[in-house]
């Protein structure tokens, strides 16, 4: 390889990797590829490993109708699709490896499909291969050019690792991507405000239920990119948390706060910090530590239907506990509900026997494992919103 070819190899190379990031540059680095090993059109395709089925990645140099007419009827002729399982990583065949030219230009897959497309040989090197599936890319070569030569298998066998590499990126990269939309989505669910903190105190994620909170303003909200208290007591602790979770970024993770809180309207709530496992060479703005905000309440958030499943309740039974929990003494409850006493107790003692709780806070316990998760849509007129 002369110095020029290797400095245009070396720039290839870089523009294989831009794929990843990019993917509209994977047209033209694949016209690159097919240029520069000596072909005049390139695929990069898939087939598994039952025969069944086969899926085209990329494509350069060749009409639909010719792909179409592979999938559905020559790719069963295709000399060199599945040879590459027996073969070492990496290594690039062609016909003649195979064959004899002669033989191979006497074939229907040659005279129909290669021939009339104006190629005369191809040449392919696996990319990736498993048990499930054998990916491959397949440059053909144009009757100009002549068959396939060991300057072209040489380069083909220098670039496949960083194809396969770059094509493993892309695939990370794309998952990753995915993965965060996705847990934002379930985390902008939950009625537990979550939010994610910088190592510098900065917010860089807020789920929904967070940022009504920070719109609602009477415990906490948001200047700028930093979450400020709305009263002392709440200054004072949230600091004292953030201290604890934050310090100079070693707290090893697992470690865990919890306080209590009032906001300036008397509602309670319940702060949890906690540090996230980090490299101390990552940059500053990484989730450093993570914040939860929990009101100090149940009975907005227990599913009673759960609860009268898993324990053979009756409505009344249900009511009941359902009152206990918000409630608590047999007489506030008679009064709420409208009952005698007795009928209370009545109930009580199915509830004991039931769920197997010996007192009261036991039930409370068994009911706030209950607790659903999610935050409650509103409804209005016209459906959920």
């Amino acid at each position: 390889m002369t110095i020029l070819q290797a400095n245009r190899f070396s720039s290839l190379v870089g523009e294989i990797y831009d794929a990843a990031l990019d993917p509209t540059l994977r047209s033209g680095v694949l016209e690159q590829i097919s240029d520069f090993v000596g072909g005049c059109a390139a695929t990069i395709l898939s087939r598994d490993a039952a025969r069944l089925t086969i899926e085209i990645h990329q494509h350069f140099g060749t009409e639909s109708r010719f792909r179409q007419l592979y999938r559905d009827r020559y790719v069963e002729q295709d000399p060199l699709l599945d040879r590459h399982r027996a073969l070492a990583a990496g290594q690039t065949i062609g016909v003649a490896d195979i064959m004899p030219h002669e033989e191979f230009w006497a074939t229907s897959f040659y005279r129909e499909w290669l021939q009339p497309q104006e190629m005369i040989d191809l040449a392919t090197v696996a990319l990736e291969t498993s048990d499930a599936r054998n990916t491959i890319l397949q440059v053909l070569r144009h009757r100009s050019r002549g068959p396939v030569d060991e300057p072209m298998r040489e380069r083909m066998r220098l670039l496949a690792p960083h194809i396969q590499r770059s094509r493993i990126m892309g695939r990370q990269i794309r998952s990753r991507s995915h993965t965060v939309e996705d847990l934002a989505d379930v985390l902008d669910g939950l009625s537990t405000a979550i939010c994610l903190l910088d190592a510098d105190g900065r917010v860089v994620h807020a789920n929904a239920a967070c940022r009504e909170l920070f719109v609602d303003a009477s415990l906490l909200s948001m200047v700028g990119d930093r979450i400020v208290a709305r009263n002392s007591q709440t200054d004072r602790i949230f600091r004292g948390l953030f201290e604890f979770v934050a310090g100079d970024g070693t707290a090893a993770s697992g470690r865990r706060r919890i306080e209590l809180v009032t906001s300036a309207d008397g509602q309670h709530y319940l702060l949890h910090a906690s540090p996230l496992r980090r490299d101390c060479h990552l940059a500053r703005d990484c989730a450093a530590a993570v914040l939860l905000v929990q009101k100090a309440t149940m009975t907005s958030s227990l599913v009673p239907d759960a609860i009268a499943a898993a324990f053979r309740l009756t409505p009344s039974e249900l009511r009941v506990l359902m009152a206990i929990v918000e409630i608590g003494g047999v007489p506030d409850i008679a009064a709420k509900l409208g009952i005698a006493e007795t009928t209370v107790k009545t109930h009580l003692g199915r509830l004991f026997e039931k769920t197997g709780a010996g007192r009261q806070a036991d039930l409370v316990k068994i009911a706030a494992g209950f607790t659903a998760p999610f935050a409650q849509r509103a409804v209005s007129n016209g459906g959920a919103v």
